[in-house]
């Protein structure tokens, strides 16, 4: 049957279409579309409300971790990146695209990120760099992570690509270490209407290296002095970022009103704990159930959309398959139970209520 709750639904408020049709026509009427004023206020924006001195615009959050590694001056031949099990598979693509080696460690069991015990048995001589990843909009335990990378004197690479806006210990996430990426893919709390990102930091020659590497390396017209790739955010999605960016807390607090919803109205589902100190941002509403696929069967009968992030941890999936390297237990388990349910700005508390009593019905019959 066709969806009675989706998934997912895109649809802003009228005003602020609007406003993002204005923008989009003020880009037009310009007729500069890279590179030019738009996507220079925007990363001023987006810097100030993070707290952060740089902000550098791309073209994805992919590119975003990937150019951040090669700025940061890290990767050289059999550079290892610790990654965790359970993420979004374009964080190892960007190791590997970068040309680093992918390494995975396990998530904590209670906070679904990434573990400090797991990170500091992956740790060798090889090892440059940590990526932890701010997952379904949940900071990271920051300091355990922290703490071993300065032991082992490591580049920390925040992937904030679904935390826009997320606290930890009163500092929003992205600013916690030397450098971070964001992603603005459509879906995300802050998304364009298309692919874009940005890489974040205080550190003045990180971003400097970054400018220089998204433009293909250009020192001079038609001049470059390294065999990089374009990656630029295009003044049109920069545009409706900036549309979008003052409306970003407030969003947020709706999108949290409905994840504590579901939290506190589904006792039968696990949800992630948050580590002291930290305010999510709900991007996805992730929970775990023993009976997963039958739930999701079950769901679908009744017009409830649900997605799983993620079905295969990537240590086991075929794309990375030369990099697998020891089990992570806690990723796998959760893979093999984790659901996604119905969450965006627009869904209605009938439509919610809808996916909260369906799942309870599953519990009761179960």
């Amino acid at each position: 049957m066709s969806a009675t709750v989706p998934f997912q639904n895109l649809r802003l408020p009228t005003e602020v279409e609007l406003e993002i049709m204005q923008a989009v026509q003020r880009v037009v009427e310009s007729h500069h579309y890279i590179l030019g004023r738009e996507v220079e206020l925007f990363e001023q924006e987006f810097a100030t409300y993070l707290g952060v001195k740089h902000a550098v615009a791309v073209a994805s959050g992919t590119d975003a971790l990937c150019l951040a590694l090669l700025a940061g001056g890290v990767i050289r031949p059999g550079a290892e990146v610790i990654v965790p099990a359970l993420t979004s598979p374009f964080t190892a693509i960007a190791v590997v695209r970068a040309g680093g080696w992918p390494v995975f460690a396990d998530v904590n069991q209670k906070t679904w990120t990434l573990d400090a015990e797991s990170v500091a048995g992956c740790i060798t001589e090889k090892t440059v760099a940590l990526v932890p990843v701010h997952l379904y909009g949940n900071p990271v335990d920051w300091p355990p992570l922290a703490k071993l990378a300065e032991a082992h004197d490591l580049l920390v690479l925040e992937d904030a690509c679904q935390a826009h806006g997320a606290l930890f210990q009163g500092v929003k996430v992205g600013a916690l270490g030397r450098v971070a990426a964001f992603s603005f893919y459509p879906t995300k709390n802050l998304g364009a209407a298309g692919d874009g990102g940005a890489i974040v930091t205080n550190d003045e020659l990180l971003a400097a290296q970054c400018r220089h590497l998204r433009n293909g390396g250009q020192i001079g017209r038609y001049v470059h002095d390294q065999p990089v790739f374009h990656s630029r955010l295009d003044e049109i999605q920069a545009a409706i970022l900036r549309v979008k960016l003052p409306y970003l807390d407030a969003w947020n607090e709706q999108r949290n009103k409905v994840y504590r919803d579901y939290w506190e109205k589904l006792p039968d589902c696990i949800f992630p704990a948050l580590p002291p100190g930290s305010r999510p941002v709900a991007h996805v509403a992730a929970m775990c159930h023993p009976q997963r696929n039958r739930l999701c069967a079950h769901l679908k009968g009744r017009g409830i959309e649900t997605l799983i992030h993620y079905p295969v941890p990537l240590h086991q999936m075929p794309a990375f398959t030369p990099y697998a390297g020891r089990p992570c237990p806690v990723a796998e388990t959760i893979c093999g139970r984790v659901l996604s349910l119905p969450l965006y700005l627009s869904i209605s508390e009938q439509e919610q209520k809808q996916a909260v009593l369906a799942i309870r019905e599953f519990s009761s019959d179960a």
